[in-house]
């Protein structure tokens, strides 16, 4: 089967079903400058929303705990995960040696001045710094970004040039999104990192990304060639009987 007919078929495909959002929604081929984000909860949400990883859809993964209210459109840059390249880099920074990572997609906080009133969308958006943060012993990494073309923030160019009751509103809530009363703290950020650390972190979860799951659409592509072949097989036996 010829490149062109591939080509047709994911065409045809991508007309007939959604794709996962993890998986299926492309890696921005500006990254990591530019990034696609895939916005699972927004600030009026009273209930954290996360992919769920099989089927692609949302899923409530808990309330939200007493008043923590998430201060930015939340989610993950598709085609990330967190795994050795991520976690060899937190222990680069923090001189740690026992981290690992969370098997995740890469987390974004996505900033903005216009109300946005449903999450389950795409975002194109500029990483300008972030939050090396670990829970649990595990590489956690918050990228920070302004939503692209965004009329007043993308003034914000590095993490540095944002207001600082902003930056401690987000610190706050991720050191307090997983905690109970009485309980110790489960999450800590080492640092607050600008754009080119960022940067770094991005393709470094893409690396961790394309060691694991690879291309997958390629996978896909020969699986369905093999489909191809197999059917025009039994096509050939069926005339012969």
């Amino acid at each position: 089967m010829s490149q062109q007919a591939f080509d047709k078929i994911w065409q045809m495909i991508g007309l007939r079903y959604t794709s996962h959002p993890w998986h299926g929604i492309d890696y921005n081929e500006q990254a990591p400058e530019v990034v696609t984000s895939f916005i699972e909860v927004i600030p009026s949400d009273t209930v954290k929303y996360e992919i769920d990883k099989k089927s692609g859809f949302l899923m409530i993964d808990r309330p939200q705990k007493f008043s923590n209210i998430v201060p930015a459109l939340y989610g993950f840059i598709p085609q990330t995960y967190c795994n050795s390249e991520v976690a060899a880099y937190c222990m680069e920074k923090t001189g740690r040696t026992d981290i690992v990572g969370d098997s995740d997609p890469l987390d974004i906080c996505v900033l903005t001045e216009r109300e946005v009133t449903h999450g389950n969308i795409i975002v194109n958006a500029v990483p300008i710094g972030g939050f090396r943060m670990i829970d649990g012993g595990e590489a956690d990494d918050k990228i920070i970004a302004v939503m692209a073309k965004d009329e007043v923030y993308s003034m914000w160019q590095d993490i540095n040039d944002l207001p600082p009751t902003l930056l401690n509103r987000l610190k706050h809530y991720f050191l307090t999104y997983k905690q109970l009363p009485g309980e110790a703290p489960k999450c800590e950020i080492t640092h607050i990192y600008g754009r080119e650390e960022a940067y770094e972190v991005i393709r470094r979860s893409k690396a961790d990304y394309d060691k694991v799951y690879g291309n997958l659409e390629e996978a896909l592509s020969l699986t369905l060639f093999e489909a191809f072949n197999f059917s025009q097989r039994q096509q050939e036996l069926l005339k012969t009987l």
